[in-house]
């Protein structure tokens, strides 16, 4: 099996592609060990100790190396694990169990009914433009909210942290939307 492994615009994240299926529908991102409890794999990553951050997209997985860590010396490391688990076969998650809960991929603003129509083309410009193309750089961006103009976007994967991740937003993103939505006035991270 071969894992190829691509660099993102966040110098600390690299993105592993294992060739296969990592998450059949949406993505999930771990931001602590705690969170990493619910997956073998996240949680193998994390046990490493220079990992800040997991992120399963459909076709790859993104990790975050810590702070002044050199991935020359982290890479052969999560590169073993990956290839363990994929070539095991092994399940992405750990079977249900008491305590465990699926964050919500429910907004985290109430939109406006009267907005449903803004938010609509909002959310199919996001699915349709923005997250292929976030996904390509190893991370995702999920809609969470509008409110008086403002859009509200959650950044995860190597694009949480990464330093053009604000230039992004107000160069790419949020001139996209204020072009096809003109309702939109500002794109915020949250």
């Amino acid at each position: 099996m071969l894992i190829e492994t691509e660099s993102t615009p966040n110098p600390s994240t690299l993105k592993f592609l294992p060739g296969r299926t990592v998450m059949d529908a949406g993505t999930r991102d771990f931001a602590t060990p705690e969170e990493a409890e619910t997956s073998p794999l996240a949680e193998a990553i994390f046990n490493l100790g220079d990992v800040t951050g997991v992120f399963f997209g459909r076709d790859f997985v993104s990790v975050t190396a810590g702070p002044g860590v050199a991935w020359s010396d982290l890479k052969p490391d999560v590169l073993a694990i990956l290839l363990d688990h994929f070539s095991a076969a092994m399940p992405l998650f750990k079977p249900a169990r008491a305590g465990f809960s699926v964050p919500s991929d429910e907004p985290a603003l109430s939109d406006d009914p009267a907005d449903a129509d803004i938010v609509a083309q909002i959310r199919e410009l996001i699915d349709t433009r923005v997250r292929p193309a976030v996904a390509n750089d190893g991370g995702d961006i999920v809609y969470r909210g509008f409110d008086k103009g403002k859009v509200f976007l959650q950044l995860q994967g190597a694009c949480a942290g990464c330093p053009s991740s604000s230039a992004t937003l107000k160069n790419g993103i949020e001139q996209l939307l204020k072009y096809y939505v003109p309702e939109v006035t500002e794109v915020r991270a949250v």
